[in-house]
């Protein structure tokens, strides 16, 4: 009799139950997930599907690990709140891979995340070819993040920073007087040293270039300190009559050199302006010891394959893994010695980890890439990578959209990955919008209806197909569309933007046209280009040629200083400049770092419900302007709480919690503030609705009303006017700054420019997004977006594809045209995927 084949684990009854999940807007959810399969969570942005399996299963499964754990080591833990929750049963030990950096540093790389450093160090140590006289070097001689390891000079960063006279004294005809020394304070401080220079004789009026080379260097460059009288307003010659008579001075002044300011500045200070403004009047160049490359001098003197360890983490994975592996396929011989054994060994470990991240695509990346320069999805999937080389047994992955920043090819690569994970007898929780990674899933759990408030709710949860009957979920109409063929007459372009010589990354002498007037979607698979051509040199160029500052990037928590002189994309306009008057940059990064930023001090509408309350009868009487009414300031907000609503709780061993203010009790505001209202509601009552309730509310107060409805038509009608900025999703940030950019009357012609908008977006949000985009197209103006989402491609106007490959192998035009013509493009990886949304 045949054997029957073993049950699918849907068959059996291995499932995580949980009960009562009321986390954020889950509504207290009852739900039954099986394991050992892939589970993908759907719905609409916001509507509660993280919050279920990331503040819910994961968070639970991370509590019941660190029960395990002695207290004196939670601490060590980056720890999630507790889930609000009634029971979750049957839950494996559980990993999450979410898109978030955690605690890297400026430090860290791509070969330290993925333990290929180690390796690497190691090889070189032990099967390395050392010169003669050299002694044989430990591994962490050949760590730049190690005392043993970094170069002395610059101290393992490869750069030095340091001044000239040029960047402290931009203008030599100036005077010390008229603040020739730049670089010093330009508020008391710098009249302070002035004053001492006066006190110890040297001339502040005359020319800096005409004092003795011998001053300007001590002015410049001492490390003295001298402290003298200092006579505000006198001159030396009244000075040196007032000490000899005695006179008391106003006080004793401590001189600092340039010099010794400005690196000091940069060094210590705590303010994020005072380190930008010490970095402008500093250079950076290599290092004159290691040359860039970090190590110390006898590390960099051991070889192998010919090449020392720098150049070798210098290399893309592709090119390292073909280096290495004609070490790891040699065949073992009984002659072999310890060195051969040990090469081989490590040679064959290390292909074997690359082979993982190259099915992931990640091949063109280079070891010694930094990860601060990592896209989410690529910092993703480089950890994925690290644990499919684990081979764990019996847990739960959670995963935060894998498929974010992937081009549809990469995809297939990616689902093979997480194929494998499930076959190693694994659980694949996934968070994801992208639909053939929906269609590639066993189970689907679907969030919704709607987002926020109106979300949460559990429309259906078991295998794909019975989904196609739930009416109520957003995600079954594209699921299982009739027809997948985007329906769209390009627009003809009002002229053309050029660029020419563009060089940066793996664009070299890069000449490119983009239409005006247009949608323009710049495609090709990850590591390709494109956000390489459109975030940074596009910008870049466009922003140089328009004398236009770009806004700075926010520093990453752990990052260093700010890094003197960073380099720029090379290029320039060669037409069509004339054609454009501003260029605007739309991305997803947070809309504010602290909770007090929200949705309506970032879009302003905070300053209209201001005014509006400083009008009525109540405030007048009170002589209540508009200030009053801001958490942010003294004079209205509480006391207690400092305006934050809430009031933090230090546990010892346990995640902090914030509870509610017990003065205010959350509202923010002084109780005679609360007192003034308008309809019947306070201040605090409107920064607690929800834009479709505030639009309600305010619809005949006209600033609020086109402000409000633009949110409401960008999908945002969920969100709470007062929502800590630090909840929103990076999605969610980004559609509240392209609704702030519609609601502006701008004039004349603008640029506008997307990284990958579709980023963490439900099809259907897709839809409202490109709706919107279309309608600043539709203004005048022109659009340009690197883009994945082939939906999105096929509804545009103009299509640049980059390639042919990754890294080394992109960085060209492989094919320019409408959708349609890209579509049929021979040499196209996009062309395939492209084609079955354009007829």
């Amino acid at each position: 009799m045949p054997s029957s084949p073993p049950p699918s684990p849907l068959d059996r009854q291995d499932f995580v139950r949980v009960r009562g999940a009321r986390e954020h807007n889950l509504r207290d959810v009852d739900i039954d997930v099986p394991r050992d399969t892939m589970v993908v969570f759907t719905g609409v942005s916001g509507s509660g599907k993280s919050s279920l399996a990331f503040g819910t299963l994961y968070a639970e499964a991370q509590r019941r690990y660190l029960e395990s754990v002695s207290p004196y080591a939670r601490r060590l833990f980056q720890q999630m709140p507790v889930p609000d929750v009634d029971t979750v049963d049957g839950l494996p030990p559980a990993i999450a891979l979410q898109q978030q950096r955690g605690g890297s540093s400026g430090r860290s790389s791509v070969g330290s995340i993925t333990t290929l450093s180690n390796l690497l160090r190691m090889l070189y140590s032990r099967a390395g070819t050392y010169p003669p006289g050299l002694a044989r070097l430990e591994a962490e001689s050949f760590s730049p993040n190690t005392p043993m390891g970094a170069c002395p000079r610059c101290h393992g960063l490869g750069r030095v920073h340091d001044v000239t006279e040029a960047t402290l004294v931009p203008d030599d005809s100036l005077s010390i007087r008229d603040r020739a020394v730049a670089a010093w304070p330009t508020a008391w401080q710098g009249q302070n040293l002035r004053d001492i220079l006066i006190t110890m004789g040297i001339d502040v009026d005359c020319p800096w270039r005409d004092l003795p080379r011998k001053t300007r260097d001590w002015i410049l460059f001492t490390d003295e300190t001298p402290t003298v009288p200092v006579y505000p307003g006198l001159t030396h010659a009244q000075v040196q009559a007032a000490i000899a008579k005695g006179v008391e001075p106003a006080y004793q002044g401590t001189f600092t050199g340039a010099r010794r300011y400005v690196t000091q500045t940069f060094a210590n200070s705590q303010s994020e302006t005072m380190r930008r403004r010490a970095a402008s009047f500093m250079i950076s160049t290599d290092c004159p010891v290691c040359h860039g490359q970090r190590l110390n001098p006898d590390a960099l003197r051991v070889t192998f394959a010919g090449m020392n360890i720098a150049a070798m983490v210098a290399l893309p994975l592709g090119r390292i893994r073909t280096v290495l592996s004609g070490v790891a396929d040699v065949a073992a011989s009984t002659d072999d010695d310890a060195i051969a054994i040990a090469a081989r060994s490590i040679a064959a470990d290390m292909v074997a980890r690359i082979d993982v991240l190259a099915q992931l695509g990640l091949g063109y990346l280079q070891m010694d890439r930094g990860v601060q320069t990592l896209s989410p999805g690529e910092y993703q999937r480089l950890r994925l990578g690290t644990q499919i080389h684990s081979s764990l047994f019996g847990v739960v992955y959670v995963l935060d959209e894998p498929s974010s920043g992937l081009h549809p090819a990469d995809t297939q690569a990616l689902l093979a990955a997480l194929d494998r994970l499930c076959a190693a007898g694994n659980s694949l929780f996934l968070v994801e919008h992208n639909l053939d990674v929906i269609r590639h899933a066993e189970w689907i759990v679907d969030v919704g209806p709607e987002a926020g408030e109106r979300g949460g709710e559990i429309l259906y949860c078991g295998p794909p197909d019975g989904l196609r009957d739930v009416t109520a979920s957003r995600t079954r109409d594209y699921l299982f569309a009739a027809s997948q063929v985007v329906v769209h007459t390009p627009r003809t372009p009002q002229g053309w933007l050029e660029l020419a010589d563009i060089r940066w990354n793996n664009l070299d002498g890069l000449d490119v046209a983009f239409p005006l007037g247009a949608f323009t979607s710049v495609t090709g698979i990850s590591g390709s280009g494109k956000s390489s051509l459109v975030s940074h040199a596009l910008t870049s160029i466009v922003a140089r040629a328009l004398g236009q500052a770009l806004p700075v990037a926010e520093e990453e928590e752990d990052s260093q200083a700010p890094t003197p002189e960073l380099r720029q994309p090379e290029g320039r306009v060669a037409s069509g400049l004339e054609g454009i008057d501003r260029l605007v940059v739309i991305d997803q990064k947070p809309i504010g770092r602290t909770p007090r930023s929200n949705l309506a001090t970032y879009t302003g509408l905070f300053d209209v419900v201001r005014k509006l309350y400083a009008r009525t009868d109540l405030a007048r009487a009170r002589r209540y302007d508009a200030g009053w009414f801001s958490f942010n300031l003294a004079k209205g907000r509480c006391p207690h709480c400092q305006g934050a609503g809430s009031v933090m709780v230090e546990l010892l061993f346990l995640p902090s919690v914030y509870a509610p203010c017990p003065t205010c009790h959350g509202a923010r505001y002084r109780p005679e503030v609360l007192e003034v209202t308008y309809r019947d509601r306070s201040i605090a009552d409107v920064l607690a609705m929800n834009v479709d309730q505030a639009l309600d509310f305010l619809s005949d107060v006209p600033n609020a009303a086109t402000c409000l409805s633009i949110l409401q038509r960008s999908g945002l009608g969920h969100l709470r006017l007062g929502q800590p900025a630090t909840e929103l999703s990076g999605g969610e940030a980004q559609r509240i700054k392209l609704a702030t950019e519609l609601q502006k009357q701008r004039r004349g012609h603008t640029l506008y420019v997307l990284d990958e908008p579709t980023t963490g977006l439900h099809p259907s949000d897709v839809d409202r997004l490109s709706a919107h985009l279309h309608e600043l197209v539709d203004q005048g103006n022109t659009v340009i977006v690197a883009e994945h989402d082939m939906r999105m491609v096929a509804g545009g106007d103009w299509v640049i594809d980059m390639g042919p490959g990754a890294g080394e192998d992109g960085g060209t035009v492989v094919a320019a045209g409408t959708p349609a013509e890209v579509a049929k493009a021979a040499r196209s990886a996009t062309a395939p995927f492209l084609a079955r949304y354009v007829g």
